[in-house]
C-alpha cells in the first residue's frame, strides 16, 4: 500500500521534534492526524496548517497522552476522520531537571505520567486498532540518549560557579523515564511482531529544541559556551536539528524497515555508542 493511502498519528506535534516529524511524513504522503495538549492548541494548528500549506491532509486532536480514555479517543477520532491507522508516533516528552536529592515525588510522577504512561497507552490502544486492520503497521517512541546510558546530568567541561553549584542539567529521573521506553519498546516488538507490527525507538542526543533551550537557561555559563560543550561532544561536531530525528522516523515508517524491530536507534551526530 502507497503512503499516500496511510495514516500517521503523531503526539507532540506542536512543536520542535513532533513538528519536524508531522511535516516530514505528511512530504513522505501520510495523511496525518497531530495531536497535542489543548494548553498548546495554537502551536498544533499552525502545524495542522504548515502542512496543508504543503499540500498535505491534516487535521489536529487534542489529548493528554497520560489518561487512557483521551488516548483511546485520539486514535478513535484519527480513524474517525482518516479511515486508519498505520503509523503510531508516540513523540510527546517532558522534562524536569533536578538532582536526585531535589527531585520531588510529584516531580516524578510528572515525568512518568508523560513519558513512560503516555508512550505505552499510544503503543496498546495503537496497537489494539492495527491488529483489527490486520495489515500490520508501525509503532515509533522517543527515547534519549538519556535512556541509553544513565547520566545524572550532559557532561559540563566548562565549569562555572554560582552559589556554590556548578553548572549542570539534570537528568536523573528523567534518564529512569526514557530507560523504561527502550523497555516498553523491546517487549512490544516481541509481543507485536506476530501481527506484522513494528516497534522502534529513536533517541536525540542534544537537539534545537524548547527543550535545548531551557538547557541553556539552566546552564550557569553563556549560550556560546554551552553550544561549543555541546559540539564538542559530537564526534561530527554539530548540534541536531529536529528533522534529523524525522528523517529517522521515516525510514522507520517505510517498508524499508519491515525487517526492524524492537530497536532504540542513537540520533545525536556520535555522543554515544551502544
Amino acid at each position: 500500500m502507497s503512503a499516500s493511502k496511510l495514516v500517521a498519528l503523531v503526539t507532540g506535534a506542536g512543536q520542535g521534534i513532533g513538528r519536524a516529524i508531522a511535516l516530514r511524513l505528511s512530504s513522505d504522503g501520510y495523511r496525518v492526524a497531530l495531536s497535542d495538549i489543548s494548553s498548546n492548541r495554537t502551536r498544533l494548528e499552525t502545524v495542522v496548517d504548515e502542512v496543508k500549506h504543503q499540500g498535505g491532509t491534516a487535521f489536529p486532536v487534542f489529548a493528554d497522552v497520560s489518561q487512557e480514555t483521551e488516548v483511546q479517543g485520539m486514535v478513535e477520532e484519527t480513524v474517525g476522520n482518516l479511515g486508519s491507522l498505520d503509523v503510531m508516533v508516540a513523540n510527546a516528552a517532558v522534562v524536569v531537571q533536578k538532582e536526585l536529592l531535589e527531585t520531588t515525588v510529584k516531580d516524578v510522577d510528572f515525568m512518568h505520567a508523560v513519558n513512560v504512561r503516555g508512550p505505552f497507552l499510544c503503543y496498546k490502544h495503537a496497537a489494539k486498532q492495527m491488529i483489527a486492520q490486520n495489515r500490520g503497521g508501525r509503532i515509533i517512541g522517543a527515547c534519549s540518549n538519556a535512556g541509553k546510558k544513565g547520566e545524572s546530568a550532559l557532561p559540563i567541561e566548562l565549569e562555572r560557579k554560582a552559589n556554590g553549584r556548578e553548572g549542570m542539567i539534570h537528568l536523573s529521573a528523567y534518564s529512569a523515564s526514557k530507560f523504561a521506553v527502550r523497555g516498553l519498546t523491546q517487549v512490544a516488538a516481541i509481543e507485536l511482531g506476530k501481527y506484522g507490527i513494528t516497534v522502534n525507538a529513536y533517541a536525540p542526543g542534544p537537539t534545537r529544541t524548547d527543550m535545548f533551550k531551557n538547557g541553556q537557561a539552566s546552564y550557569l555559563g553563556t549560550p556560546a559556551e554551552f553550544e561549543a560543550m555541546i559540539v564538542k561532544g559530537s564526534a561530527l561536531g554539530h548540534i541536531g536539528e529536529p528533522e534529523d530525528l524525522a528523517s529517522l522516523v521515516s525510514f522507520f515508517a517505510s517498508k524499508n524497515a519491515r525487517h526492524i524491530t524492537g530497536q532504540t536507534i542513537n540520533v545525536d551526530g556520535g555522543r554515544e555508542f551502544d
